[in-house]
């Protein structure tokens, strides 16, 4: 197993190049920018050392766990992408940290970033998932990131809807292609009218007029479906008083209803006089025929 070790950083170029003029702990007290790609590093040991490392390069390698980054509280780049690592996890104390790059792992769930207030960019895209599986969002740690996050990257994920994402405030770039995303147009109205600062879509700039028209086109589209709403209540309302029988207000004197539409009925209700017939012992009944409950409309 190969581990990223501090007596492995002294073993590098870099090191070799400075070990005249300091010592080890020197060293790696002053190091910012720590590069151990494609290095087959496995696990990552303890760096603490490394006291002001800013930026750490640990892509394409085959690094499970994230773990021992605790001492890195100036971390503000951490690039690990490409790795096995199946559990966002352990970076809560990386408070400076901007931009995180996970893609090409094997995640499930983007979570583990509540603490992180300083993040800008996220990039989780083509991860390993199973079978008929969609990566999925912590609605703690997306809310939590609602005032800082810019750019996300979550193409090639069998994502199917991103309303998840709707608490993002200041995303300006998003990145969403290879997915399983169907309805295009309502996808770009919910990015816009949630995202204010949204300037692009998979490489689509979107100004302020392409904005404008879509946010119109949604708040005319709500008015209408509230319109139709409405319609449709009174429509079940009116065909519930003429099924409901007895408890219809005016059942008691039904002919006489009837024959008042003017008075008692309800704007555009179209009535049918009923036909009256005797018995065969003369007592008045009045008859409807299917075909005449039929003409009732709305």
């Amino acid at each position: 197993m190969v581990r990223l070790t501090v007596h492995l950083i002294a073993k590098s170029n870099n090191f070799s190049k400075a070990c005249r003029s300091e010592s080890l702990q020197q060293y790696l007290k002053k190091l910012t920018h720590l590069n151990f790609s494609n290095r087959s590093i496995e696990d990552i040991d303890d760096l603490s050392m490394c006291r002001n490392l800013t930026v750490l390069y640990l892509y394409d390698n085959q690094i499970s766990q994230i773990c021992n980054l605790g001492f890195a509280s100036n971390l503000t780049h951490l690039y690990m992408q490409n790795n096995n690592i199946s559990c966002i996890e352990n970076l809560s104390s990386l408070h400076k940290l901007s931009k995180l790059f996970l893609g090409g792992n094997s995640i499930t769930v983007v979570e583990g970033l509540d603490e992180l207030k300083s993040l800008k960019e996220l990039h989780v895209e083509g991860q390993k998932l199973p079978r008929g599986e969609k990566l999925v969002f912590d609605p703690r740690s997306i809310s939590s990131l609602s005032e800082t996050l810019c750019i996300v990257n979550i193409s090639k994920n069998n994502i199917d809807e991103i309303w998840d994402l709707a608490p993002l405030r200041k995303l300006t770039h998003l990145y969403a292609t290879d997915n399983q995303l169907q309805d295009i147009l309502e996808l770009e109205t919910k990015l816009y009218v949630f995202s204010w600062y949204l300037e692009d879509l998979d490489g689509k700039q979107i100004n302020e007029l392409s904005r404008q028209f879509l946010v119109n086109w949604k708040a005319s589209k709500d008015a209408k479906k509230k319109l139709d709403d409405g319609e449709k209540q009174i429509t079940n309302q009116l065909t519930t008083d003429f099924c409901t029988g007895p408890q219809h207000p005016f059942a008691h004197d039904r002919s006489s209803s009837l024959s008042k539409p003017s008075e008692y009925g309800k704007p555009g209700v179209t009535f049918r006089t009923a036909q009256v017939q005797g018995d065969s012992r003369g007592k008045r009944r009045d008859k409807y025929s299917s075909e005449d409950w039929q003409t009732l409309k709305i």
